[in-house]
């Protein structure tokens, strides 16, 4: 009679996650997809622009409501000059294709039109408040997004997927909210003159924004940021220039200066020279309706200012505007978009080999950089 065999060891059931489970996968897929490096970096530099533009909006308050300076095109005179002075100057020394006399021989009317756009829309927006409400003006400012993903649909050939329009829609939602809180707080205490023309003013001054920006999407990609900002600084000085002598020539003989009224001019300037020197370099690597909508919370940092500043009413709703706004960025960053170039097209093709928001990869584009240097 043999002996029975002893039982092996037993071999353990694969275990079934459970509900738990699959969502705790999930949601280390999702931190893992939405917060990684290059994403963290690409909010960092879209918040800094938004610091830039709180710049420009305190200074301008403190003009205006403390000594009632109000000469927005003065103010953007300055910034064009800053920028003629450092890059249209180095672009003239350039040598070859790149030289100042030889962009403008091959396309000088074109970059007329765009620092036309640039400074129009600057001063659209501006004059817009003296005719409708603070309110009006934040929501309709928006409407240069879906104009801004329209032309970039067209022109830069993205492709856009359905969660970037969540994401925008997500947006949106973050300025709606802010703008409940404005009206809670009692900010909108201004019914304007004429909103009808108001908000036709909002609307020009938006699209312009957008055109502007599609452009300087597709020069930084495709020709160089210093020629992009070297152009914009030479006509937007001789177009600003000759419209603040038609149209504020009274409000800048009215000035009664003074080092204080100087030192708000100056840190106006320097606010907006940093926000037109470091958007290319944002756009390049991301895209320009990306960086849209980053800069949305610009308006919350000049509020939470704001509050010491000028004696604002705080309301929670900020805070839950500048986090519904941040999900929609961070939604819309986490997913690339594709760019449909026809094959046939003579246009030189893009640096970013066609991937916006994943394009934060700077490290990784150092060695080529250098290497096309030598």
């Amino acid at each position: 009679m043999e002996a029975a065999s002893p039982a092996g060891p037993r071999v353990p059931q694969p275990y079934a996650p459970g509900a738990a489970g699959a969502l705790g996968s999930l949601l280390r897929g999702l931190k893992g997809q939405l917060f990684t490096w290059n994403i963290l970096k690409t909010i960092a530099l879209g918040q800094m622009l938004s610091l830039c533009i709180c710049g420009t909006a305190i200074t301008s308050q403190f003009l205006a409501e403390k000594y009632k300076v109000n000469t927005p095109m003065l103010q953007s005179f300055i910034n064009y000059c800053l920028l003629f002075l450092f890059y249209t100057v180095t672009l003239a020394f350039q040598s070859g294709s790149d030289n100042l006399v030889s962009i403008l021989k091959r396309k000088w009317w074109k970059y007329v039109l765009l620092g036309l756009a640039d400074v129009e829309a600057n001063y659209l927006i501006v004059r817009a408040y003296q005719y409708t409400t603070l309110t009006s003006v934040q929501l309709l400012d928006c409407f240069g997004i879906p104009v801004l993903m329209a032309l970039s649909w067209f022109i830069l050939y993205a492709r856009y997927r359905a969660t970037h329009f969540i994401a925008v829609a997500v947006c949106l939602l973050g300025v709606g909210t802010m703008v409940g809180a404005d009206i809670l707080a009692g900010r909108e205490d201004n019914s304007g003159s004429n909103v009808l023309i108001g908000d036709i003013l909002v609307l020009l001054g938006a699209s312009l924004y957008a055109v502007s920006n599609v452009c300087e999407e597709y020069i930084v990609k495709k020709l160089s940021r210093q020629e992009f900002l070297g152009m914009v600084g030479l006509f937007g000085t001789v177009i600003s220039g000759i419209q603040l002598l038609i149209v504020e020539y009274k409000d800048i003989a009215g000035i009664r200066w003074d080092w204080k009224i100087a030192l708000l001019f100056v840190a106006f300037a320097l606010s907006m020279f940093c926000l037109y020197s470091f958007m290319p370099l944002v756009i390049k690597v991301t895209s320009a309706t990306s960086v849209n909508l980053g800069i949305l919370t610009a308006d919350l940092y000049s509020l939470f200012f704001g509050l010491f500043l000028f004696g604002y009413k705080f309301s929670g709703l900020y805070i839950l505007s500048f986090t519904v706004i941040m999900v929609g960025f961070v939604l819309y960053c986490s997913t690339p978009t594709r760019t449909a170039e026809p094959a046939d097209s003579d246009v030189p093709q893009v640096t970013s080999i066609g991937i916006d928001n994943l394009g934060l990869k700077l490290e990784e584009n150092l060695p080529e950089t250098h290497s096309a240097a030598l």
